[in-house]
């Protein structure tokens, strides 16, 4: 039975998986992950998704405040022996879904040209291409995305 549980970044779950999401993206990442590393912090993020399969935490995501009408979703991951079975697509429309209830008019994020599956999540669920912002406008590795929301 899948479940997804609204918490903060000291969930003990939560801490878990990031911490195999950051092993995952530094390899994928090389060099340049340290650069992205720094924007990636979990502490203070006070939106968190995490899923769960028969009390298996197999998946995570957060909101973040980006400005007052905005919120980035942050941290996605999925165990990869769970993948393609359409958990990060429960766990970013549950992100939207928060994000929505909490009045924001858009979410943005930033995922890297190496993670190919995350962009075709993104595109696939309704998100846009923008121009990269903020800490990434000048980062070629960098695909950023927004969705307007319903609020």
């Amino acid at each position: 039975m899948l479940k997804l549980l609204r918490t903060n970044s000291e969930d003990h779950d939560f801490i878990q998986l990031v911490k195999l999401l950051d092993i995952e993206l530094a390899e994928r990442d090389g060099d340049d992950h340290a650069f992205y590393d720094q924007f990636n912090k979990i502490d203070k993020i006070r939106h968190v998704l995490v899923l769960y399969d028969n009390d298996r935490a197999v998946g995570c995501g957060a909101i973040k405040e980006f400005d007052n009408g905005t919120t980035e979703i942050k941290r996605m991951y999925t165990l990869p022996m769970c993948r393609g079975k359409g958990f990060a697509t429960k766990i970013l429309f549950g992100l939207i879904t928060w994000a929505d209830e909490l009045n924001y008019d858009r979410c943005i994020l930033e995922t890297g040209k190496k993670q190919p599956e995350a962009i075709r999540l993104y595109e696939k669920n309704g998100f846009i291409r923008i121009p990269n912002y903020g800490q990434y406008a000048t980062i070629e590795n960098s695909v950023c995305f927004e969705k307007k929301l319903s609020s």
